[in-house]
């Protein structure tokens, strides 16, 4: 493999350790000379914008003691994806402009957590489970009346109506149902936090290129999910109001770049809901846009939730396997960590 040298202090078996926590003082310090041992330019210098986006690396979808771990069928993928997303780092420091890292960012009580529902006898559902309209209309689920007085001002009525446009919008649209995921990337908690591995690779970045580490939060409107990082799964409310809006300003800045490089978690889900609507914005601009996006396939897994018995209570990789092959249809590229970037197509030194 060509490209700059690993650093001194990078460790491959730091992406299965929760607790590592690089020493941030000390990364400054070795990044001021690797950049002169390497003759490394700040950014601002570069003639073609290179811009890495890191969708949820975050401890909880990262490791097996996460809440939400995407081991994919293997059940080491997020462990070993890490790894690799920060050797491409380090490998091509000297290529990368600027790398932005999504945080999905929940609370206690969010549209798609069994918390905020409970079933016709009055108790909590579980999690990993879909709801659909139907089951609304038949009473097997409802929202939790103890949650209207902060969510809708003491109006129990209005919650049960959003709440069913909800799924009536996810069911309308296709590409989601809404499904009960356990309590993951909580505001405020050690899940919520970037690998470390990959914290110190994006702060080595910063400091040895001199661009800034761009942080986009997604995901705390307690009344949407939030999978994509460019809009909410649903905009409106039941009344005719607007529920939230789309993140104009980040798709601008990512369609800004000569070259798009995109990885992260989950491949089924926030990686794959991101990219669905950065072509619909590209299809609605100028469809031959796709081709300065780079997938890196081997930097993403699925989500795949064993059931303890060899199989799985839900493995979503078909629908990875079935979205790759769509973008790579509109023009996005797929590719390896591995291979030199001079190597990819339509990229030259």
């Amino acid at each position: 493999m060509s490209g700059l040298p690993l650093p001194d202090f990078y460790r491959p078996e730091h992406a299965g350790q929760w607790s590592y926590d690089p020493d941030q003082p000390q990364l400054f310090e070795a990044a001021q000379g690797y950049r002169a041992r390497h003759g490394i330019r700040p950014s601002a210098s570069d003639a073609r914008r290179v811009h890495l986006l890191l969708i949820d690396v975050q401890k909880d979808f990262c490791f097996p003691r996460g809440s939400l771990y995407v081991g994919g069928r293997s059940g080491s993928g997020a462990v070993e994806d890490s790894a690799r997303m920060a050797e491409f780092i380090y490998r091509n420091l000297g290529a990368l402009t600027e790398i932005t890292a999504t945080l999905d960012s929940h609370l206690a009580f969010q549209i798609f957590s069994p918390a905020f529902w409970v079933d016709a006898d009055g108790k909590p559902l579980a999690s990993h489970q879909v709801l659909t309209t139907s089951d609304l209309d038949r009473g097997l689920a409802r929202p939790n009346p103890n949650l209207a007085g902060w969510l809708a001002n003491g109006d129990l009525q209005w919650l049960t109506a959003q709440a069913r446009h909800y799924c009536q919008e996810l069911e309308r649209v296709g590409k989601y149902s809404l499904y009960l995921w356990p309590p993951h990337c909580i505001l405020g908690s050690d899940g919520h936090a970037l690998v470390g591995v990959i914290h110190e690779a994006r702060m080595f970045h910063a400091y040895v290129r001199d661009m800034q580490s761009s942080v986009e939060l997604k995901g705390s409107n307690p009344l949407t999910e939030n999978y994509s990082a460019l809009r909410p799964e649903v905009l409106t409310r039941h009344d005719g109001g607007t529920l939230d809006q789309r993140n104009g300003r980040l798709m601008e800045k990512l369609l800004g770049a000569d070259v798009l490089i995109v990885a992260g978690q989950a491949a089924s889900h926030c990686v794959k809901s991101t990219l669905d609507d950065l072509l619909d914005e590209i299809l609605a601009r100028d469809p031959s846009l796709a081709r300065k996006l780079y997938l890196l396939t081997d930097c993403m897994s699925s989500v795949a939730v064993p059931d303890g018995s060899g199989g799985f209570v839900a493995d979503f990789t078909p629908q990875t396997e079935a979205a790759l092959q769509r973008f790579a249809s509109a023009g996005m590229n797929l590719v390896k960590s591995t291979d030199p970037l001079d190597q990819w197509p339509g990229l030259t030194p």
